[in-house]
């Protein structure tokens, strides 16, 4: 989960770049997942692929033993329940990128069976669903847990939401999905377990100044707040003890320090850049807009450089600050950085779509647990309404949507999400034309970022199926366009 193909680093820089929040700052970069201009065999396609099918093999290999070594029963449960978990959610993150896979529930014993036709989509759902159901009911709680490191029973249920939430999108479009999503969600927030992250830790520093901003941090820090923190890719350490982390969080995506002294701010390419399109969603107020798109820039002695309203694009993508890293000595390219999988502002967000889709219009609880979300961004007390912060009343199903749409954004940008939100919404690809045109029409010197728009066609929706499967595969059928 943590590998370089997932999420310490592939899921949110060379796949998960190149949506309306942000894009890879290099006019030399024309090729790849991130401009969609790839093929079959793209290497990032190719790893995303590989390590999910890892994933599954070892999560097989532990179901089928699970009985073998002696032990108290309740762990045994509790295992069995996270393998079951893992296995469905490597299937979700396949079904999600590349449609119907072949569906292995077994270890391979014989690579003479290794060709396996592709299931539809809908059977793979099918098989998702039944494993993180019997996983939710055998898993231990987080706060039996004490981290996110591990799965525990809400964690279970908030994935659930999501899963729900994507199969009533496109291209399942199973619109029965949205009543189960809403109870999944509805279980996460009656557990009383999870609250927002209101209070930063010690004093205010000018950047660190909100509980939204201090989730973060604490994942620089190693630092575990299971109330809001449901589930976190874990990376491990600096490399100084020869255990090797593959996390480039901090690395890759933050803001840009490239100096040779770095014992501080942490050595960063600060490849990834804001679209106008995500700087412009915050208002006035909004503390996660300055956090989330980095207002100042390091010359090469690390002396801040703040920059003017106007240099939108020249903000990083600067939710995770290897400033705050609290373990030395820093590599240069790795971080201990956990990568967020689920918080509970998500699930938040997530129970209000589904209770606008199920209610054909918003009931007085998914406006709630919008504002809660919003009046945190604005330094607020969550449970007072405020007119600063909370969205307006008498919203229709369809303004609702699109409110939720942006409010994702807003909170959740650069959480390797977005793609495939605007797929399951059906609007990613007229979304990539619209942030291509307002590329060229107001971006100046990186105007280049329109590329992944404008080579932006339906058969993005979904990745090929790779080369290393077709090739030793020889029941695979290959997606279409592809």
């Amino acid at each position: 989960m943590s590998s370089a193909a997932m999420y310490g680093d592939a899921l949110f820089n060379q796949i998960g770049a190149g949506t309306d929040e942000h894009f890879r700052s290099a006019v030399s970069s024309t090729t790849g997942v991130w401009v969609n201009n790839f093929d079959y065999t793209n290497l990032d396609v190719n790893n995303l692929w590989q390590q999910c099918y890892i994933g599954i093999e070892r999560a097989n290999s532990l179901i089928v033993n699970i009985n073998i070594p002696e032990m108290d029963e309740t762990n045994r449960q509790a295992i069995l329940g996270e393998a079951l978990f893992l296995r469905s959610y490597y299937y979700f993150l396949l079904v999600s990128y590349y449609g119907g896979v072949p569906l292995k529930l077994e270890p391979t014993t014989n690579i003479n069976t290794i060709s396996i036709p592709r299931a539809t989509d809908k059977e793979v759902y099918t098989q998702i669903i039944s494993d993180m159901t019997e996983a939710e009911g055998k898993v231990l709680t987080l706060v039996q847990l004490g981290h996110a490191s591990r799965v525990g029973k809400t964690t279970v249920q908030g994935v659930l939401a999501r899963v729900c939430l994507t199969m009533a999108g496109f291209p399942v479009q199973d619109e029965s999905k949205y009543a189960e999503a809403l109870s999944w969600a509805k279980k996460v927030k009656a557990s009383g377990e999870h609250s927002l992250l209101t209070e930063i830790v010690g004093t205010p520093d000018g950047d660190n100044n909100s509980g939204y901003s201090q989730v973060f941090v604490n994942e620089a820090q190693d630092k575990y707040d299971v109330h809001e923190a449901m589930w976190e890719s874990e990376q491990k350490g600096n490399r100084a003890d020869g255990y090797v982390s593959n996390g480039r969080i901090g690395n890759n995506i933050g803001i840009k320090f490239t100096g040779s002294n770095f014992a501080d701010t942490g050595y960063c390419y600060g490849n990834l850049r804001i679209t106008e399109r995500l700087y412009r969603l915050y208002g006035n107020g909004d503390l996660r807009r300055d956090w989330n798109c980095g207002k100042f820039t390091y010359d090469a002695n690390a002396k801040r450089t703040y920059l003017a309203a106007s240099k939108i694009y020249d903000r990083n993508a600067a939710k995770w600050r290897r400033s705050y890293e609290t373990l030395y000595p820093k590599d240069k390219n790795y971080t201990p950085i956990n990568f967020p999988l689920l918080r509970y502002s998500d699930v938040l967000l997530m129970l209000a779509e589904a209770d606008n889709e199920v209610n054909s219009n918003p009931s007085a609880e998914a406006y709630e647990a919008v504002n809660m979300v919003r009046r945190r961004a604005y330094k607020l007390p969550i449970n007072t309404a405020n007119a600063l912060a909370d969205i307006p009343a008498g919203l229709s199903q369809l303004n609702f949507r699109t409110m939720i749409q942006d409010e994702r954004s807003r909170e959740l940008c650069f959480e390797s999400l977005r793609r495939l939100d605007l797929i399951r919404w059906g609007i990613y690809v007229s979304r990539m034309k619209e942030v291509a045109t307002q590329f060229t029409a107001s971006a100046g010197s990186y105007a280049y970022g329109a590329i992944a728009g404008n080579n932006t066609a339906e058969r993005h929706v979904l990745f090929p199926i790779p080369s290393g499967e077709i090739s030793v595969n020889k029941a695979a059928t290959q997606n279409p366009g592809w």
